[in-house]
C-alpha cells in the first residue's frame, strides 16, 4: 500500500501536491480532543509514568506514522527525501505547512542520524554515477566538466569525501573539498587555476576546506556539514602528520546586500569610509554593473581593499541575526561550530561575489 501511494504521488502535478500537503495538515495533525483527555488525565495522576507515556503519544501528529508507514516501501526513503523538496517548494504558496514540514524534519534527523552514515573519499576510481552527481551537485565553485572535476580529486594535493547513506545508494548527501598547501591562502583563483604549481602530498602543511555543498534539498536543515569537516580532519591527520593547520576560505554571502542596504542608510551608516564614488554604485539601481566597474579599474580597486576588509571584518563579528548568532549564514555555520576568524581576504574570488 505504501508503495502504490508513493507511486501514485509521483505521478502528481503541483498543484495537486499542494493539495496533498493541505490535506496533511488538515486531516492528519494530532487528535486535539484526545491531547486534551490524555493531559487532564495526567494532571490528575501526574506520578503515572503510563499515563505519562500516553500523553507523549497523543500529542505526536498522525502525518508522522504515516510517514514511517511510507517508509516502509521499496525505496520509501529516497521517495520520502523528495517529496519533502516538493513540501519545502511549497510553502512559499502555504506558510501553514511549515508545521507539516517539521515533522518531515522530525523524522528525519532520526534517520539521517551520524551514526548512520558512511564517510567515502571520492577519487577517480570511484563510479561514474557518483561522480557526475558530483559535478551537477557543486554548489560553490562550478565544476566544468571531467578535466576540472579530474583536478580536483585525483592529483596528490587535492581531495573530496562525501557523506552515505544506506538508504540513498551512490547519492551523496554532502560534501567537501579540500586543497593541501604550503600556507593559508588568499584567494581561490589560484587554487582552482589549470596550471597551478602541484604540492606533494608530504610537503602540506595547511589543509584547506574550500568548498562545501549540500546535494539533497529534502534534507534541509538536517546538519551533516560540522560532522564531516571534523571527521576529514582526523582523516587528513592521520595520513598526513605533516598537517598543521586547517582552514576554511569562505564566501561571505551576505556581505554584498548588507554594504548596499548601509549605504542606502545614507551617511550615518558604518559605509560612510567608502568613498562616494563607490556608495553611489552600490545603491545604483543595477548595482552589479556600477560596482563590477569600479572594481575593474585596479586604482580604485586597491583604494577600496582595505576599507572593504575593515567592513567585512564589521559585519563579521559585529552584525547578528536572533542575538548573538552572526548575521552571514556561512559564518554562522563555521563559528558556530567551533572556527575562529582568522583573515578578511578581499578580492578573493571575483567582483560579482562580493
Amino acid at each position: 500500500l505504501a508503495r502504490d501511494l508513493l507511486t501514485s504521488y509521483a505521478t502528481l502535478s503541483r498543484d495537486e501536491r499542494l493539495a496533498f500537503f493541505r490535506e496533511l495538515h488538515a486531516r492528519f495533525g494530532a487528535d486535539r480532543e484526545r491531547v486534551a483527555k490524555a493531559a487532564q488525565a495526567v494532571l490528575e495522576a501526574p506520578d503515572d509514568e503510563t499515563l505519562l507515556q500516553g500523553l507523549h503519544a497523543a500529542t505526536e501528529p498522525r502525518r508522522q506514522e504515516l510517514v514511517r508507514r511510507l517508509n516502509l516501501a521499496p525505496g520509501g526513503t529516497s521517495a520520502l527525501v523528495s517529496m519533502r523538496k516538493d513540501l519545502i517548494a511549497c510553502l512559499r504558496d502555504d506558510p501553514d505547512l511549515r508545521e507539516v514540514d517539521r515533522d518531515f524534519q522530525h523524522l528525519f534527523s532520526s534517520w539521517f542520524n551520524r551514526g548512520f552514515l558512511v564517510m567515502r573519499r571520492i577519487d577517480w576510481s570511484t563510479p561514474a554515477v557518483i561522480l557526475e552527481r558530483i559535478i551537477r551537485y557543486e554548489a560553490v565553485h562550478e565544476i566544468h566538466g571531467w578535466e576540472d572535476l579530474r583536478r580536483r580529486i585525483a592529483l596528490p594535493d587535492r581531495r573530496l569525501y562525501a557523506f552515505f547513506h544506506p538508504a540513498l545508494v551512490d547519492d551523496p548527501l554532502i560534501f567537501v573539498e579540500v586543497a593541501l598547501l604550503r600556507a593559508i591562502p588568499d584567494a581561490i583563483p589560484p587554487i582552482l587555476a589549470e596550471d597551478r604549481d602541484e604540492v606533494p602530498a608530504g610537503e602540506a602543511t595547511t589543509a584547506v576546506f574550500y568548498s562545501i555543498s549540500n546535494c539533497q534539498e529534502g534534507l534541509r536543515g538536517i546538519s551533516f556539514g560540522n560532522f564531516l569537516i571534523k571527521q576529514v580532519v582526523e582523516e587528513l591527520r592521520r595520513d598526513l602528520p605533516g598537517l598543521k593547520t586547517f582552514v576554511t576560505l569562505s564566501p561571505v554571502p551576505g556581505f554584498r546586500a548588507w554594504l548596499t542596504r548601509s549605504a542606502e542608510a545614507g551617511e550615518g551608516s558604518v559605509v560612510k569610509s567608502l568613498p562616494a564614488e563607490f556608495r553611489a554604485s552600490l545603491a545604483a539601481s543595477d548595482t552589479t554593473d556600477a560596482v563590477n566597474a569600479v572594481l575593474d579599474d585596479a586604482e580604485q580597486a586597491e583604494a577600496l581593499r582595505e576599507p572593504l576588509r575593515a567592513l567585512c571584518a564589521h559585519y563579521l563579528v559585529r552584525e547578528k541575526s536572533r542575538g548573538t548568532r552572526p548575521l552571514d549564514p556561512v559564518a554562522r555555520f563555521h563559528l558556530g561550530n567551533g572556527a575562529r576568524l582568522e583573515r578578511v581576504c578581499t578580492c578573493a574570488t571575483s567582483p560579482e561575489e562580493i
